[in-house]
């Protein structure tokens, strides 16, 4: 099988991991770095024996797909040309920086027949798949994702930029539809969002009660579940899950559990390795456009949420 042409836009904090990542995959050839500062482009390439550019369309014709991890504002712009080309396509997240945007993604991918992922990481988590198979009804959830102060996605929002990882593992998890929202968040070193907080009413009765925060002392990325006589906890940095179950034995009632194994393995490489298949297998990647959205579209809400509690 030939190797399969892969480029890479944008190669600053998270796009240097993708071209790291597809440089060593086997099956995958990576044509290409790009990137508007040509210095980081040459240094990346040069790294990962590949070709610098600054100009995306210079991919175009010698590439199968391409991955895009620039700044959101820039997302359509990049991924439209090769949408367009039927080029498939992997943009991280958040997909777009509005509704309107990522429903123009959709639409270019429904219409050249490309492939459209997205890069809800979480969703790769070896610890989430593990947990999957645990939950059956989860009816309260809490989360806490907190982090020290970046000095990158500083124009978005942390909802965007943070919560939006567990709003995207919580859909995938909860099939019922979101009832109501409520949210407060405020700036504090910085002109957006900076910590939120998010109660969010599924039709079916779960909660899901989110806390981000990018101002915090120490990071924390902790998911817990809640459902009938189990509870359910993912450690996601240390991909570490823990699961307690209440028994009856002769009617005296017992907690029993502990640690769940979990192979543990680069959720980044997983999210990869997912589209690469995808692409070579012509099926919808495991976070395809439909699924960005739907985060994106929760995650708009919690923040005109608090908008208007502002």
């Amino acid at each position: 099988m030939s190797a399969l042409r892969v480029g890479v836009i944008g190669v600053g904090h998270l796009g240097k991991h993708h071209a790291r990542i597809l440089s060593a995959m086997a099956g995958v050839e990576l044509v290409g770095v790009v990137d508007r500062n040509l210095g980081r482009a040459g240094e990346i390439a040069s790294e990962y024996g590949t070709r610098p550019s600054l100009d995306a369309r210079e991919l175009m014709g010698k590439v199968d797909a391409v991955t895009i991890a620039v700044p959101t504002e820039m997302h359509l712009d990049m991924a439209r040309p090769f949408l367009q080309a039927g080029v498939p396509v992997l943009v991280e997240k958040p997909m777009a920086r509005s509704l309107d945007e990522a429903d123009a993604m959709i639409a270019l991918s429904t219409r050249s027949g490309a492939i459209l992922g997205v890069g809800q990481t979480e969703r790769f988590n070896p610890a989430v798949a593990v947990a999957r198979e645990h939950l059956t009804d989860p009816r309260f959830i809490e989360v806490h994702r907190l982090g020290t102060f970046p000095e990158r996605s500083l124009d978005i929002d942390v909802v965007f930029d943070l919560m939006i990882h567990d709003l995207d593992v919580i859909l995938s998890l909860v099939k019922s539809d979101v009832e109501s929202i409520d949210a407060v968040g405020v700036p504090v070193l910085t002109k957006r969002v900076d910590i939120a907080n998010a109660r969010v009413r599924f039709a079916n009765g779960c909660l899901a009660n989110l806390t981000a925060s990018r101002i915090s002392r120490e990071r924390v990325r902790k998911i817990r579940f809640f459902q009938p006589e189990a509870y359910l906890s993912i450690d996601y940095a240390a991909q570490k899950v823990e699961k307690y179950t209440l028994d009856k034995i002769l009617g005296i009632p017992k907690i029993n559990g502990g640690e769940v194994p979990v192979t543990h393995e680069e959720p980044l490489h997983r999210e990869l390795a997912d589209f690469v298949d995808a692409v070579r297998s012509k099926r919808q990647p495991l976070v395809n456009g439909d699924d960005g959205r739907r985060a994106l579209a929760l995650a708009q809400a919690i923040t005109d949420k608090i908008a208007a509690s502002a």
